[in-house]
């Protein structure tokens, strides 16, 4: 294995900026590493905050409210909390030196090679499965619309649509994901503020008389499933937040990298409020936890209903498309830009990091959406076989992803302080205190978790999944110098 003790400076090879172990970029028309910084900083303002707002926010919250009653709202908590630490972990390293490879190339340089390889392909790997599964999940809502094309049809035309988008250039990228994250920004802000006028019974028209906060305790109390359950809602909340780092690796194509990173970390906390604990709170004081409608119609559109919007399911069925077509959007621009900076490292294939004129890195991109395709086809011919294989082998990978940028922080900030330490412009709050809880509680949820049967299997077979990866990355090593001396 190589370790990376130190960051090469920015300025110390400047005929090279392209170094595929220097992480730089700039801030012009080419980053230096084939790039183009065709990103605008309202494209990473919308990315920034379209990146916290999943489907799995308007699909999967009213099973948690189920599970944990009004106490949903801790576990949320809870999960932010993570996140926030984890995004600022993050903005500090990114800011300092922004690329594509993100965490990825930072584990490289404050861990050794085999960490930022093998944190980087699992992490390509969580996409590729995400862009199956969100395929499929507009796939549906699509043939509910107009059932003479098929699902698997529908699929098909989703990622052919997204993948000739990201083809064309960042910038064209970063256009659709503004208007996508867009459009769910706004949608949840009007819930919420439509939301909160009905629970006081101030909002005209209202079918729901609003009780105010009495929906908090008038079934069962604020933990009516007890405390343990906060923790059952935190394994069920927990992987609709992933998204939130996308901006890091999008930064390095933008305009002003380091002002786009500081501004996405610093605003992390009131998106998260907002989005997610706003939303959850305005269903659950609305409606008592325990109405069936939340689990059998969904809890955004069962709250809708409760305020009597006509046509509350067609209205969520297309906010719900858009945060489909945007995390797919997402997901094949993030898995490509993983694998470009993996080429750039000689941890993948070259041809993943050469970029045509438009400074698009064509052959990652569709190395990516090849996979997605594979994985779709799967999920369409063997979906409790081989799909399901992929989807809990890379369950879990996203809590290994945050815990693998803990670490890398422990490192990156005395190496940053020693090299330049002019760039720390994000710190981490109460360094190393907070890092080590941080690192604490997201052990602790993954413990957690090999007592719940779906949650074991996910960390089970995710572990499996890195533990290959791992001994693939060291045993390549190995033999790389070999090779090198033979040739």
């Amino acid at each position: 294995m190589t370790s990376q003790p130190s960051l090469a400076k920015a300025d110390s090879n400047p005929s090279s900026p392209g170094d595929p172990r220097s992480g730089g970029s700039g801030d012009t028309g080419d980053t230096g590493d084939g790039l183009k910084a065709g990103l605008k900083n309202r494209h990473l303002s919308m990315i920034a905050i379209g990146g916290v707002i999943g489907a799995g926010l308007f699909v999967g919250s009213g099973s948690g409210i189920a599970a944990a009653g009004p106490a949903i709202l801790i576990s949320y908590a809870l999960v932010g909390t993570m996140v926030v630490l984890v995004m600022r972990m993050l903005g500090e390293m990114a800011a300092a030196r922004p690329t594509s490879g993100s965490f990825s190339t930072y584990a490289d340089q404050a861990l050794g090679r085999w960490a930022g390889f093998s944190i980087g392909w699992l992490y390509w790997f969580f996409w590729v499965v995400v862009l199956a599964v969100e395929a499929t999940a507009g796939a549906v809502i699509l043939n509910g619309w107009i059932p003479a094309v098929p699902q698997w049809g529908w699929a098909l035309i989703v990622m052919v649509v997204l993948t000739a988008t990201n083809l064309v250039s960042v910038g064209s990228y970063g256009e659709f994901e503004f208007w996508f994250a867009g459009i769910k920004v706004v949608a949840i802000g009007a819930f919420v503020a439509i939301g909160l006028l009905a629970v006081f019974g101030v909002l005209p028209g209202s079918d729901n008389p609003g009780a105010g906060f009495g929906h908090l305790t008038d079934a069962g109390g604020f933990m009516p499933k007890g405390a343990g359950a906060i923790l059952t809602g935190v394994l069920m909340v927990v992987f609709s937040f992933m998204g939130s780092e996308i901006v890091t690796l999008a930064a390095g194509e933008s305009e002003d990298p380091q002002r786009a990173v500081t501004k996405a970390t610093n605003s992390v906390i009131w998106r998260i409020g907002v989005f997610y604990l706003g939303s959850i709170f305005v269903v659950i004081t609305l409606l008592p936890w325990n109405d069936k409608s939340i689990t059998k119609d969904g809890s955004y559109v069962a709250a809708l209903n409760s305020i009597g919007i006509p046509h509350a399911g067609q209205v969520m069925n297309v906010i719900v498309l858009t945060a489909v077509l945007s995390c797919l959007n997402s997901g094949l621009y993030t898995a490509s830009r993983m694998a470009f900076s993996l080429g750039q490292r000689g941890d993948a294939p070259k041809a993943f990091a050469q970029t045509n004129k438009r400074g698009v890195p064509v052959a990652a991109i569709l190395g990516s959406v090849v996979f997605g395709f594979l994985a779709v086809w799967f999920n369409y011919q063997w979906k409790d076989t081989v799909f399901d294989f992929l989807l809990n082998s890379s369950g879990a990978v996203a809590l290994f992803v945050w815990l693998m940028i803990c670490f890398t922080q422990l490192r990156m900030r005395g190496i940053i302080l020693r090299e330049e330490p002019e760039k720390l412009v994000v710190k981490m709050w109460l360094f190393p205190y907070l890092t080590w809880v941080t690192i604490a509680m997201i052990s602790f949820v993954l413990v957690y978790m090999l007592t719940d049967e779906t949650g074991r299997k996910q960390v089970l077979l995710s572990l499996l999944a890195a533990a290959f990866v791992v001994v693939f990355s060291v045993v390549r090593e190995k033999i790389r110098p070999r090779e090198q001396a033979d040739a």
